[in-house]
């Protein structure tokens, strides 16, 4: 095996046959993909220590010190549900049932699904109002609830897919073969150790996060589980106004470039800030096991490790997200979406019964004409997920492992 000397903080190269190699003058900080709070206090307490003047660091050039916007909140300002969900009226149900009758009457693939082949009369225009609630307001809702045990499985798919059609109409990718229907469901029991790559398919808690590749996320719940799995949401412009104000330095690092982990993939990994301050807006864009691992798609080795300043800043994120969060009383049959490039969202670790499976479907989608402007560095990211033709488009009725989830064992 050959090496090559570290000069100038630059990483060393070395052989070993066929391969080369990376290795870096830091090593990856003490960080795993479940937050630890009293590491991230010392974290903090050793940096601040190190260096007092973190607190006075400027912020980016052109970034605000402070956000007022509807999508500023907490979760103790909202008091009531009747603040966030939509329920379905009989009237509603109705025109669903028979936008099921029609679009099986066109004869049409699912990927051609859209308010013009579902059509919702009466429901469609709330629907579009409440899209301008995702972009403008304060970015989240619920609707609530769809009668799924009076349909088959590919008929709540429909249902869901339609419906969502009039909120966000275009949809991306989120697996090879043009998946763009995901399962959350916990699969642990059906894989070998190792072959589960991310926390959607495990009864495992999932942290603060926002999905790549999307503005909007949604949600429909086919079943809930019998304990636990709230699902929370948080408002990174909330946690954006408290980091500018004490820790400016975050800010700093967040805007900077960090190597994201493609886990084996070519290339074996990429490069983009996770905070952007665009249009007069803010977005973060991060999944905390990009920089962690998790289980059977830990860590690469052989890419960038991250810094101490980023591992405090990833800390930050999230558990300034716990204490800023609100927990969504996820109901068998509501569809929930949020404004995925303001909001974060998370779920509590479950447990499942018999009777009681946790099964949620999920979609990533845009609204074009309410769209917000990204940052020149998402765009080939977003490029990649939406192109997809509607006959391109496949729906997964039962559940899978994604791709992009898969384990390496």
């Amino acid at each position: 095996m050959a090496g090559i000397t570290v000069k100038d903080n630059l990483p060393v190269a070395f052989g070993e046959k066929d391969k080369v190699f990376a290795t870096y003058p830091w090593k990856q900080p003490d960080i795993s993909y479940h937050p630890d709070r009293e590491k991230w206090e010392q974290r903090t307490a050793k940096r601040r220590a190190d260096d007092p003047s973190l607190t006075s660091t400027p912020l980016p050039d052109g970034f605000p010190k402070k956000l007022v916007s509807p999508l500023v909140w907490e979760g103790n300002d909202w008091k009531s549900e009747a603040q966030w969900v939509y329920n379905l009226t009989p009237q509603d149900l109705e025109e669903i049932d028979s936008a099921v009758r029609h679009f099986h009457g066109l004869g049409l693939h699912f990927g051609y699904i859209s308010p013009e082949t579902f059509p919702l009369p009466t429901l469609g225009p709330v629907l579009k109002d409440l899209a301008r609630e995702l972009h403008d307001g304060r970015g989240f809702f619920v609707l609530r609830t769809i009668p799924v045990d009076s349909y088959s499985k590919a008929d709540n798919v429909l249902i869901y897919t339609g419906v969502s059609s009039y909120v966000a109409g275009t949809r991306a990718l989120q697996d090879k073969n043009g998946g763009v229907l995901s399962h959350i469901k916990d699969l642990s029991q059906l894989h070998k150790k190792g072959a589960i790559g991310g926390p959607a398919y495990t009864t495992d808690k999932q942290v603060f996060h926002t999905d790549f590749g999307s503005d909007i996320v949604s949600l429909f719940a086919l079943q809930i589980a019998a304990e636990g799995g709230v699902s929370r949401i948080s408002s990174s412009w909330r946690i954006y106004n408290e980091l500018a104000e004490n820790r400016p330095d975050l800010i700093q690092t967040l805007s900077q470039p960090w190597a994201v982990d493609e886990f084996g993939r070519d290339p074996p990994f990429t490069e983009r800030p996770l905070l952007y301050y665009v249009d007069s807006k803010i977005i973060i864009q991060y999944a905390r096991r990009y920089f962690t691992g998790f289980q059977g798609l830990p860590r690469s080795k052989d890419i960038p490790p991250i810094t101490e300043a980023q591992a405090e800043a990833l800390d930050a994120l999230h558990f300034l997200a716990q204490r800023f969060s609100l927990g969504l009383n996820f109901q068998k049959g509501d569809i929930q979406f949020i404004n995925n490039l303001s909001i974060f969202h998370a779920r509590d670790g479950f447990t499942d019964s018999p009777d009681k499976t946790r099964h949620l479907l999920r979609l990533w989608q845009r609204n074009e004409e309410l769209a917000w402007k990204l940052p020149e560095s998402l765009k080939p990211l977003w490029k990649q997920t939406f192109d997809v033709t509607p006959e391109g488009q496949t729906f997964a009725i039962d559940p899978v492992i994604r791709d992009a989830a898969k384990g390496k064992n």
